[in-house]
């Protein structure tokens, strides 16, 4: 598979751990340390409705001197959880959660129902690939069609000296031969 075809479901954890609103920030704190987590999905009837991390058990909990056995999930999650698609590609999302400044995404079904999470150490896992990507997208917008450049054909894969920009693409002098044909 091609970098430039990673989508969130190439690369999501698909085993996610969740609790509702109703479980108590102890049972959380205790899940968290468990499965060596840093946050849990919180759900309402099997669809996503939150997302606790560690550091609200800190700073909404802990610090406010809150009792953790009596504090419910649904008093401290995030309830405006934003959720993606396993379709979306993995640029896209690189790109939310920097600009929104999480650390996590919940991924869902076109029915609302979770399916795995997609965070940024996901992400990282295949950052070389993104950086690429991201290279490649500003040598092509950056490229006139006359001039030449080396590197692998976007169409077919091969090797080549003098790829030229054809379709959007850096492609090799056999694959643009083939198109016009």
């Amino acid at each position: 598979m091609k970098v430039k075809e990673i989508r969130v479901g190439d690369c999501m954890k698909r085993e996610v751990v969740t609790l509702k609103e109703e479980n108590t920030v102890m049972e959380a704190a205790k899940l968290m340390r468990e499965k060596k987590i840093g946050s849990v999905v919180i759900l309402k009837d099997d669809v996503p409705v939150g997302i606790a991390t560690e550091g609200d058990i800190t700073y909404k909990v802990v610090a406010e001197g809150k009792d953790p056995r009596k504090t419910l999930m649904k008093e401290i999650m995030h309830s405006k959880l934003k959720t993606v698609g396993p379709n979306e590609m993995i640029e896209k999302i690189a790109e939310i959660l920097r600009d929104e400044g999480i650390k996590r995404l919940p991924v869902v079904n076109d029915k609302g129902k979770l399916i795995g999470i997609i965070g940024e150490t996901d992400i990282i896992r295949i950052s070389p690939g993104l950086y690429e990507i991201i290279r490649e997208r500003t040598e092509l917008e950056n490229f006139g069609a006359s001039e030449l450049l080396s590197g692998n054909c976007e169409i077919c894969g091969n090797y080549s000296e003098a790829l030229k920009k054809s379709g959007g693409k850096l492609a090799c002098e056999e694959c643009i031969e083939e198109e016009s044909v």
